[in-house]
């Protein structure tokens, strides 16, 4: 018996279209970070990127538990002194809410080259429309997963 491992050039790669209305924030991080990685695949390799490209309807519409949407802050430094600056989740809702969740999805890949990779397979929307119709092969009503 020989151990099969994946080569970069059989890699297939599927589109997969998350509904996140009334989905909560983590739950729905952890399930794209899953087929980003390509954890749901018989052929996942940890040093390959395996994983499928997800896009993501819907974020204005995710739900949060407890406190959150006014007790959760993000933080940016921009490397001078004086130079934090923090914002609620609230406040990054209404302005731009596919960010909550890509960096929700990105704290669940891999710190390193190969995470940075992977999330680039990631499109978030805040509305239903998106381009990709044709790579999904799905209409904008019937969305899979």
């Amino acid at each position: 018996m020989k151990t099969y491992s994946t080569k970069a050039s059989e890699i297939e790669r599927q589109w997969h279209v998350i509904d996140a209305s009334g989905k909560i924030l983590g739950k729905l991080a952890t399930e794209a970070a899953k087929l980003l990685m390509g954890k749901h695949k018989p052929t996942f390799s940890r040093h390959l990127d395996t994983g499928d490209f997800v896009v993501i309807i819907n974020a204005a519409k995710v739900r949060f538990t407890g406190k959150k949407s006014e007790q959760k802050l993000y933080h940016s430094h921009s490397g001078y002194p004086g130079g934090l600056k923090t914002i609620t989740l609230e406040r990054m809702m209404a302005t731009n809410p596919s960010r909550v969740i890509e960096h929700a999805v990105k704290g669940m890949l891999p710190h390193n080259r190969l995470g940075a990779q992977m999330l680039k397979k990631l499109r978030v929307y805040a509305g239903e429309e998106h381009p990709h119709l044709a790579q999904t092969g799905a209409s904008s009503k019937g969305v899979e997963s």
